[in-house]
């Protein structure tokens, strides 16, 4: 029943099953994974050797978030972004623009505890 669902979205051109963020468009990445073995020489041993190399996945990390998805009219939406993408402020979150209004600035709530 859910692929039903999948293709249904697919086929009218929303793919809810997307692995990239929504911003930066960051996505998975191909890589290596190197196993070495022996000591390094500026640990006194003959150098390293390399063993095996696998390929693997690097992949970003998505979090879910509930953001304004148009600044213009205020809509909310869910959207997928990277946490890269959350630390800079690039997105605006939904619940962060009411309290924003209500809240005290921390300079003001730090001199009225000290007072």
């Amino acid at each position: 029943m859910v692929w039903l669902l999948f293709a249904v979205l697919k086929r009218n051109g929303v793919n809810k099953m997307s692995r990239r963020c929504e911003i930066c468009g960051k996505g998975w990445v191909r890589g290596n994974r190197i196993l070495r073995r022996g000591q390094a020489k500026k640990k006194g041993g003959i150098g390293q050797h390399i063993t095996a190399v696998t390929p693997r996945l690097f992949k970003p990390n998505l979090q879910v978030v509930h953001a304004i998805v148009d600044p213009d009219t205020g809509r909310r939406g869910k959207i997928k972004v990277c946490a890269n993408c959350i630390k800079s402020g690039r997105v605006l979150k939904a619940g962060l623009t009411a309290r924003a209004a209500t809240s005290v600035p921390r300079e003001q709530s730090h001199q009225a505890q000290t007072v």
